[in-house]
């Protein structure tokens, strides 16, 4: 006769046996994941380089590098505003427009007598932090989507930014500031410092602040961090303010490097490659997602990838074609991304 005791006993220790063999086999599985994340893109960036240099010899040398890393620093600086605001779950698509107007009032400022010149600094972050301000409310205090209060900020101040320089570029050719833009430390460029300076701060306010942890709530699930006594209203004015204070910066060194300001063209589709950098980085569309080292990572692909096509001879309407393409393939990754850790 059979014994149904001992069968149902030999059945559930097959079960324990392959539920033992499955959760080290999860564990490494997810160990793997958390090692790919950890790793981001840097791998891209590194072949990107080598892909480069094996086509133009020129990539690697010590004046092409200070190049890529001089055009990569307004972005980063851009990007890492954008970061914050992504965190959240929006978007900050009015950024280029900012950069744009605090550089034509900062180079107008600049014209000031004297050490006055110098105001003109303050001027654009003073600039680029009340744009941020006016967006934070209407999406925080207002309840307004952000898509739709920074699209028609990117047309509105766009506009602004053409009025203040009489539809023209301003120039000042003794710019008091121009050590920014051109300057450097120990060899180091003012841009580049600036740009560092900017994402040890940020990483320092989202991984070691209580703000920091705050944000990634917000971005996580706003209606539980409200439940749990978060103000987000105040949450998301911090970061929108903080966006446009940084396109501030951006159009602060901007104006410093070119010694003039134009506001039709000046920052024109910059809030996508700063878009394209933070998606690169990991820091998903949906919010609570990422981190401001990625974001740097993904600032320098996109500053490589358009000094590299121009090193090779690839023309600028290819460079447009291409960099779309990147930022579409940034989007779809992080929908892959998504879909990978919701099975894991």
């Amino acid at each position: 006769m059979s014994d149904p005791a001992g069968t149902a006993g030999i059945d559930a220790d097959r079960r324990v046996a392959t539920q033992g063999g499955a959760a080290p086999a999860r564990s490494r599985r997810q160990q793997l994941r958390a090692t790919f994340q950890a790793i981001g893109m840097l791998p891209v960036l590194v072949l990107l380089c080598v892909g480069f240099d094996l086509l133009n010899g020129r990539f690697a040398s010590l004046g092409n590098a200070s190049i890529v890393l001089q055009q990569a620093s307004i972005n980063v600086v851009l990007a890492a505003g954008m970061t914050f605001v992504i965190l959240t779950g929006g978007i900050d698509l009015s950024v280029g427009s900012i950069l744009a107007a605090a550089a034509m009032v900062a180079v107008i400022a600049s014209k000031l007598s004297g050490a006055l010149g110098l105001l003109g600094i303050l001027a654009g972050l003073g600039m680029g932090l009340a744009f941020g301000v006016a967006n934070g409310l209407l999406v925080a205090v207002v309840g307004l989507p952000s898509f739709i209060v920074t699209l028609g900020g990117l047309t509105a101040i766009r506009g602004f930014a053409r009025l203040l320089g009489g539809d023209s570029t301003v120039f000042n050719s003794d710019l008091p500031f121009a050590f920014i833009g051109n300057g450097v430390v120990a060899g180091v460029p003012w841009l580049v410092i600036i740009a560092l300076a900017v994402i040890i701060i940020s990483w320092f306010i989202l991984r070691r602040t209580v703000l920091g942890m705050r944000i990634y709530a917000v971005g996580g699930n706003p209606d539980a961090a409200r439940l749990s006594g978060i103000r987000v209203w105040w949450v998301l004015l911090f970061v929108y303010s903080a966006s446009g204070l940084l396109a501030g910066l951006g159009g602060v060194m901007s104006a410093a490097r070119l010694y003039a300001a134009n506001g039709l063209q000046l920052g024109q589709s910059y809030e996508l490659d700063a878009i394209a950098a933070v998606i690169l980085g990991g820091t998903s569309f949906v919010g609570g997602i990422g981190g401001i080292w990625g974001t740097l990572v993904g600032a320098l692909i996109i500053a490589v990838l358009t000094n590299g096509l121009t090193l090779v001879g690839v023309s600028d309407i290819w460079q447009f074609i291409i960099k779309g393409l990147v930022i579409i393939g940034a989007v779809a990754l992080d929908r892959f991304r998504l879909k990978s850790g919701a099975r894991t």
